[in-house]
């Protein structure tokens, strides 16, 4: 499947794509093995996605069926 970025949007990628999914983010968090925490952070904007490690970007990747670079923000 593929995901279009949203330039009218004001949601993050990772927010788009898990809600499009249908997770939660408890559930995003446990099964990808990526703290809830930096869930939040990402979504919120607190914390950077684009400088995430590779692992956690894999993982959260894996679970929502996209590829990493969907993840990333422009």
């Amino acid at each position: 499947m593929i995901f279009m970025k949203l330039t009218t949007s004001h949601e993050t990628n990772l927010k788009i794509i898990r809600m499009t999914k249908g997770y939660s983010q408890k559930q995003l968090a446990e099964l990808s093995g990526v703290s809830l925490r930096s869930i939040q952070m990402y979504e919120q904007r607190h914390k950077n996605i684009n400088k995430a490690q590779s692992e956690s970007l894999h993982r959260l990747a894996k679970v929502l069926g996209c590829t990493m670079e969907n993840l990333l923000e422009e």
